[in-house]
């Protein structure tokens, strides 16, 4: 990837640390207005509180066959968008359902040792 039209999130006030790196791949149409149903997945994101866990976001801008999203979207055989790439440094699987993201990877994130500090001391040793 070169870097153009991916964006990449800081840390929010109290970041979450996911042992997974999660891609939004949302899509700009042609007239240059971002697609109805991305704009309606960053929102639940960001309702849900599942925003932070989102690592970076690259556009799949339908005027530029050479934007990342659309290289992605390829290399991944997606045709449809937002979708979401999550790779644990090992394999990288593609989620086109929002909900089934949810239920797989953002609300087991939630609850994680990583996430929650579930794994530390009591005595904060």
């Amino acid at each position: 990837m070169t870097g153009v039209g991916v964006i990449y999130l800081r840390q929010s006030i109290r970041p979450i640390r996911c042992p997974v790196h999660i891609t939004f791949v949302k899509k700009i149409l042609a007239d240059g207005e971002p697609c109805r149903k991305c704009r309606e997945v960053e929102e639940r994101l960001k309702q849900g509180g599942y925003w932070p866990q989102i690592n970076a976001i690259v556009i799949a801008d339908e005027r530029d066959p050479d934007s990342d999203g659309l290289r992605l979207a390829r290399e991944f055989n997606v045709k449809v968008a937002p979708f979401f790439l999550v790779s644990d440094g090992a394999q990288t699987k593609v989620y086109s359902i929002f909900l089934q993201l949810v239920r797989e990877v953002l609300e087991p994130a939630r609850s994680s040792p990583l996430t929650t500090g579930v794994g530390a001391s009591k005595n904060g040793q």
